[in-house]
């Protein structure tokens, strides 16, 4: 049996707005086992973000458990709160304000290294920030500048940096390459996995792009309209997508031989994507779905184990 890290129990967070009560995550569960990749993808928002943001307590919960270790993350105080945030790492979106310009690059890494008093001198501090800009494959001198001077793959590297410099085991990618060039965007990924491999870490890796989630992810959960629609291992969720939505997804990524790429059968959904400020009752995915009956109008569909290891909530999968 494999050690979860992770578990996500019955997870909500909404948010109160001008309009009524925005459902971002409804009801979501699901859990990361110790040392693996569980990809979670989706549309723009569906919650993915906010799903990992709740995770690792940097939003707080409305109801439900999230829990690290066994231990409850929103109900963490005092020294197990300082280990947990010391565990517990992430890597933001946009590189371009996720770094202060302020500072210089030292500072920047140094700043996890400083607040868990992890070097005894300045000396150790120094070799230690240069042998985390090794690591993530820029070089020493790097150190000395301010983040306006490098690129966008440069400034997720410092940013990678950052988030390994307290030497967490368990890190939320929250869409880390999705501000990158796409030449760029492999090398990131690569770096991500050479670096899980080295240091035994665990991600949860939120992604809209489905073809790089299955580059690193063991597992994927498929999100829609702030709930899971489908969880399974990668090769299972791409080679045999049981929720259509799922199905719908993996239709659209392009295949990279023109004959093939003419003969496949693009599924298109009908209908617009619903406001998580008014879901509908029943299936939030019914108003899209071609195979969509009556039981889907009445009745939210359970999150269900129908293969082992493979859970889809829908009503019409055996």
């Amino acid at each position: 049996m494999s050690e979860k890290i992770l578990e996500v129990k019955n997870l909500k967070k909404y948010f109160k707005s001008g309009k009524g009560t925005l459902k971002a995550v409804d009801d979501v569960s699901f859990f990361i086992n110790k040392g693996e990749t569980l990809g979670v993808v989706g549309e723009s928002g569906c919650g993915k973000t906010t799903t990992g943001r709740t995770c690792i307590g940097i939003l707080d919960k409305t109801e439900g458990q999230v829990l690290y270790k066994g231990k409850d993350v929103h109900s963490l105080k005092g020294a197990d709160k300082k280990a947990f945030t010391k565990e517990v790492q992430i890597i933001f979106q946009d590189p371009y304000s996720s770094l202060d310009p302020k500072m210089r690059v030292h500072d920047i890494i140094a700043e996890g290294l400083r607040a868990h008093k992890m070097c005894a001198t300045k000396e150790q501090e120094k070799a230690k920030v240069q042998e985390l800009l090794t690591t993530v494959g820029l070089n020493a001198e790097h150190a000395t500048r301010y983040v306006h001077e490098f690129s966008g793959g440069q400034r997720q590297r410092i940013g990678i940096a950052r988030a390994l410099a307290v030497e967490p085991e368990f890190i939320v990618c929250d869409e880390p390459i999705s501000a990158l060039d796409v030449s760029i965007q492999a090398q990131i990924v690569n770096l991500l996995i050479r670096l899980q491999k080295e240091k035994g870490l665990t991600y949860m890796f939120i992604a809209h792009d489905l073809s790089m989630v299955k580059h690193i992810s063991d597992r994927v959960a498929v999100m829609y309209l702030g709930t899971v629609a489908e969880i399974t291992d990668s090769n299972s969720l791409y080679r045999n997508p049981l929720h259509p939505y799922t199905q719908a997804l993996l239709s659209a990524i392009p295949i990279p031989d023109p004959e093939v790429e003419e003969k496949k059968e693009r599924i298109k959904l009908i209908g617009e994507l619903p406001s998580p400020i008014d879901p509908p009752a029943g299936c939030r995915f019914k108003g899209r779905c071609k195979f969509a009956t009556d039981i889907c109008d009445k009745e939210r569909p359970e999150l269900r184990e129908v293969e082992t290891g493979h859970y889809v909530a829908c009503h019409m999968v055996k």
